[in-house]
């Protein structure tokens, strides 16, 4: 999957294989063999400071999240190799079909570039980290969504009660 000619070393394989496997499995929506590639699933979203650790959280994660973009899916850009991790840049892509922390629905798709870092203890993945830019993502998301509603909405987003709140005060006084 790297674009230059550097010769694999034998763990750099497995990695890698490992973690090819883990994004295909994904997409498939195959998340007991996603779960299989962790002897420990943990998940870390650095933009918005989120762990989910252990298989329950991280099974929720992806239940969470492919309700909200049942089409979620990858575009891996490049693949590279560090002293214990695999760094993946690619292109997330989803459409907006579900409730996603307090944000109803909006129809919109988004596509937004992403890192991924696959932690490794020898051969074994201990770690996925992702970071990507929120805001990338949230124009795409809120785009015809009416300026009022706007604050509220990315409030509930971020973790703020009383945005979230008023969001659901919104989408029920708008139904």
């Amino acid at each position: 999957m790297s674009k230059d000619d550097t010769p694999r070393t034998e763990l750099q394989a497995r990695r890698e294989r490992l973690v090819l496997d883990h994004f295909a499995d994904e997409t498939r929506q195959d998340f007991d063999a996603v779960l299989g590639t962790f002897p420990h699933p943990h998940y870390e979203l650095v933009p918005s400071g989120e762990v989910h650790d252990g298989i329950a959280q991280v099974r929720q994660y992806y239940i969470d999240t492919r309700r909200a973009f049942p089409d979620q899916r990858h575009e891996i850009i490049q693949l590279r190799h560090a002293d214990d991790s695999v760094i993946v840049e690619f292109w997330l892509l989803g459409t907006h079909k579900g409730p996603l922390k307090g944000l109803p629905p909006t129809g919109n798709s988004f596509r937004c570039r992403m890192n991924a870092f696959f932690i490794f203890e020898g051969d074994r993945l201990v770690c996925e980290r992702v970071y990507f830019d929120t805001l990338t993502m949230l124009r795409q998301l809120l785009a015809g969504v009416p300026a009022e509603q706007v604050g509220a909405l990315v409030g509930g987003l971020l973790g703020q009660p009383a945005a979230a709140r008023a969001a659901a005060a919104a989408e029920t006084a708008t139904a």
